[in-house]
């Protein structure tokens, strides 16, 4: 659909009217980046579900081992795994019916994320989602 790096007034919109945000690779560490944006992302009043296979809950909410065992729609598909590992997440995003990809800052395949526009996904790639809300709507 359309790439979110080159246009902020859509990445503001997005940001704005977005509720729901699944956390691909949410630690259970306090110390670790995505548990810090996570938290931010709930205080300012994201629904968040944690997506870990490893990691059963995090402060007392359950997660989640892959995007289809989230019971809702997502709007939000943050990642925060290794770029090797971004093909297999946008095929899920995708099959899953997610609005956007996010990838965190160091997270990037054009070819995934070519994918991801193809099948009508937003995209925001090497971008951190804390620092875009800040700016945009903080």
């Amino acid at each position: 659909m359309v790439n979110l790096n080159t246009n902020d007034s859509l990445k503001r919109d997005i940001l704005k009217n977005s509720q729901i945000i699944a956390v691909v690779g949410h630690s259970d560490k306090p110390e670790r980046t995505s548990y810090q944006i996570a938290q931010f992302l709930r205080e300012v009043g994201y629904k968040i579900y944690p997506v870990n296979p490893i990691v059963k809950k995090i402060d007392g909410q359950p997660t989640y081992p892959t995007l289809q065992d989230i019971p809702e729609p997502v709007d939000i598909v943050n990642v925060f795994r290794r770029s090797e590992y971004l093909a297999e997440i946008v095929e899920t995003a995708i099959a899953i019916h997610a609005k956007t990809i996010w990838t965190q800052l160091g997270v990037r395949d054009w070819q995934s994320a070519n994918k991801a526009l193809d099948a009508g996904l937003n995209l925001a790639m090497d971008v951190c989602i804390k620092v875009e809300y800040l700016r945009l709507l903080g």
